[in-house]
């Protein structure tokens, strides 16, 4: 059975262990090595996780019964925009719809912060992740497009898909 739990400070060894495991096999076949290795460090060391959460990135840890198998956060970015800006799944978790799980967790946590509202959520998508077709088959289609600079010389070639909540 799966179910999830909002995340504080004190869990972010937890969220970093649960990155670990997906993040880099996530784009090891998609990024240089030096590149996935300062991202994630970019995006995953302890620093990096509580500024996040003190600017208000919230996330959630996903339960398999009792065992963590994925994380989502989600930062409001205006008074009706959203960015899913985290998800990632444990490779032995995949397949147990808890992908799905999590996205629907964030749609019902923004229409809690925007009842009777129509709501944006966005997200980014590396353009050469097999992860845009679940994000379609979730209601979620390609806005634009862009490469960002992240630092270190390194862009992120990115898709930015979105969904309207009403």
């Amino acid at each position: 059975m799966i179910r999830s739990r909002k995340a504080g400070v004190e869990d972010i060894p937890l969220i970093r262990d649960l990155a670990e495991k997906t993040f880099l096999p996530t784009y090891r076949d998609i990024l240089s090595t030096d590149q996935l290795y300062w991202m994630f460090d970019w995006m995953y060391s302890e620093n990096s996780l509580r500024q996040q959460m003190s600017e208000g990135h919230v996330f959630f840890i996903a339960y398999d019964d009792d065992t963590p198998c994925g994380y989502v956060s989600v930062e409001r970015q205006g008074e009706a925009l959203f960015h899913l800006q985290k998800i990632y799944v444990l490779p032995d978790c995949q397949g147990k719809h808890v992908g799905q799980y999590l996205v629907q967790l964030v749609f019902d946590y923004v229409k809690s912060l925007c009842p009777g509202e129509c709501s944006t959520v966005e997200l980014n998508v590396n353009r050469n992740n097999k992860a845009k077709s679940f994000y379609e088959h979730m209601g979620f289609s390609v806005a634009r497009s862009g490469d960002f600079p992240i630092g270190n010389g390194y862009y992120m070639n990115d898709y930015i898909m979105a969904i309207k909540l009403s």
